[in-house]
């Protein structure tokens, strides 16, 4: 502490002399500097330390900086000076980038109030934040600090494989994908024919398919096409070698959401059995006929229950038969026109189980009103049936209907073709590996037989494949079918048996291998036969 002698000029008054000895009789202090923002903060209560003594610290609290406190170098930006002089990571600075986001908007302050100080990122929290670590005090004077609703990281995907990785991908063409395909198979078959005298023969088969799917948002169309030809050698009598194909294209038209249009093409070109009593005598070539047509339908949902009626138009024409002795034979009594149509109506009742009644109602106009025999084969047909479609967790999915069918004809003299009927498709998951389909048909034919009104053709087939490896599929199949002649006493029964390997080298072509075994029991003498198949193909497919 210094002190001061004030000397009084004589010039000056004895006032102000007297004022500047009692401002010179008190010790003078020096000022205070401000306050460092770096300088270590002590919280109120707690003494300053001595000189010479280091006290041990009381509580954590004490070293916590004060509000506002900023960090070196917590104001350089991505490329500025850095005081601390250390790196950061270029991963952390492209992090950094993608998260952040603009701050909200300052909330506004009422008038009066004062603005509270800025938070400081190293403040503790309050001991009952949500923080739950009380052993950290607030500093006195800052503002409440209120945690946020905490937003936890989304999770990342566990990167999965497909159901099949030997499956198809397809060819992207605008919005559809396409998956085409084609088949080489050779083998050997012990009574092409399907005679009772037995003579084998090799055989090959080239069977091109297309399937396609649209990508729309609303509306779908779809195709399926199938063919095959096949050939033997040497050639028997009649000529065996066949055409077959197999083609539908479906679509749909969303007018609403609950209102639809239904539309469907088709197209089957194939040849009678061989065998078959429709064939005429000395035949020399298998005729080909071909039934194409299609459906327009108006479908609507009323919330569960959803109804729809649809109409078909099919035509059905044959080639002529080609005799032994050089004629021709012509099958122009074969051809007709059919004219439908199906009312549908369902309800769902669950989650993947939804059944349905159905009527179908034809008719059947051919092309001369009396055949070469002199029967008239016009004839009107009427259908009910009743099923249900299940999709239950892709375990079991398809559809099933059992009915009763009853058609009449023109001609008194033809009896009437009536008797239950099925239809059924469906496919069971039962387990990762193994996979069974169940397959299953009904239809009334047409037939040339002089007092036979039609044939009633029942199938069934069941199918079980079983995943030996993703690429080694094992395939097992049994098939039954039942054709009743009506107007004569002949009822045919026909069996199969097969089995088979697929092998899959890639995603893009298999090795397949079929044994299958067949035959046929009439009640008429002379029909039956037996016959197996051995079949080694590949397949290629994009």
């Amino acid at each position: 502490m210094r002190r001061f002698r004030i000397r009084c000029p004589a010039t000056a008054g004895a006032p102000l002399c007297a004022l500047l000895v009692v401002c010179a009789s008190v010790t003078a202090r020096a000022q205070t500097a401000a306050s460092d923002p770096l300088a270590p903060f002590l919280a109120p209560g707690i003494a300053p330390p001595s000189q010479f003594q280091r006290p041990a610290p009381t509580s954590l609290a004490q070293y916590a900086p004060p509000v506002g406190f900023t960090p070196p170098a917590a104001g350089a930006g991505d490329t500025g000076y850095d005081s601390t002089n250390s790196r950061k990571s270029q991963a952390a600075k492209v992090k950094a980038k993608a998260k952040a986001k603009p701050q909200p908007a300052a909330q506004a302050i009422a008038p009066g109030v004062p603005a509270p100080e800025p938070v400081s990122p190293y403040q503790k929290p309050p001991p009952n934040s949500d923080s739950g670590n009380g052993a950290y005090a607030q500093a006195p004077g800052a503002p409440p600090v209120e945690l946020g609703p905490i937003r936890q990281p989304k999770k990342r995907k566990a990167h999965t494989e497909p159901d099949d990785p030997y499956a198809p991908l397809g060819v992207h063409a605008g919005a559809f994908t396409l998956f085409p395909a084609i088949e080489f198979i050779g083998g050997y078959d012990t009574n092409p024919g399907r005679l009772t005298a037995a003579k084998g023969a090799a055989l090959y088969t080239v069977a091109p398919e297309l399937q396609a799917q649209s990508n729309w948002s609303r509306h779908e169309l779809k195709a399926d096409l199938r063919g095959s030809y096949t050939g033997y050698s040497p050639d028997q009598q009649p000529t065996l070698s066949r055409p077959y194909f197999d083609g539908k294209v479906d679509g749909r038209i969303d007018v609403t959401h609950d209102t639809r249009i239904d539309l469907q093409a088709r197209d089957l070109t194939s040849t009678d059995n061989p065998g078959s009593p429709n064939l005429q005598a000395g035949i020399a070539k298998l005729p080909v006929f071909s039934t194409y047509g299609g459906t327009a339908g108006f479908g609507q949902r009323f919330s569960r229950f959803d109804v729809s009626i649809k109409g078909d138009v099919d035509r059905t024409i044959y080639q002529n038969s080609s005799l032994t002795d050089g004629s021709i034979a012509s099958n122009e009594d074969r051809q007709y026109n059919q004219y439908g149509g199906r009312l549908r109506g369902s309800y769902e009742l669950g989650p993947g189980v939804k059944p349905f009644v159905e009527v179908d109602a034809d008719t059947r106009v051919h092309d001369l009103q009396t055949d070469f025999s002199g029967y008239q084969r016009d004839s009107k047909g009427l259908t009910g049936k009743g099923g249900s479609t299940f999709e239950l967790s892709h375990l079991l999915t398809g559809e099933v209907a059992l009915g009763y069918t009853r058609r009449v004809y023109d001609d008194p003299r033809l009896p009437n073709v009536d008797g239950l009927v099925g239809d059924a498709s469906l496919i069971w998951t039962a387990t990762a590996l193994t996979t069974v389909k169940f397959s299953g048909s009904s239809s009334v034919g047409e037939s040339t037989q002089p007092g036979v009104s039609g044939v009633l053709y029942r199938d069934a087939g069941l199918q079980v494949d079983h995943a030996f490896r993703r690429w080694l599929i094992g395939t097992v199949k049994v098939g039954f079918g039942l054709d009743d002649y009506v107007g004569m006493d002949r009822t045919d029964k026909r069996y199969s048996v097969g089995a088979g390997l697929t092998y899959k080298l890639n995603r893009s072509m298999q090795i397949k291998g079929e044994v299958r075994q067949e035959w046929l029991r009439s009640n008429v003498t002379g029909n039956d036969y037996n016959a197996t198949v051995f079949l080694l193909g590949i397949r290629l497919q994009q």
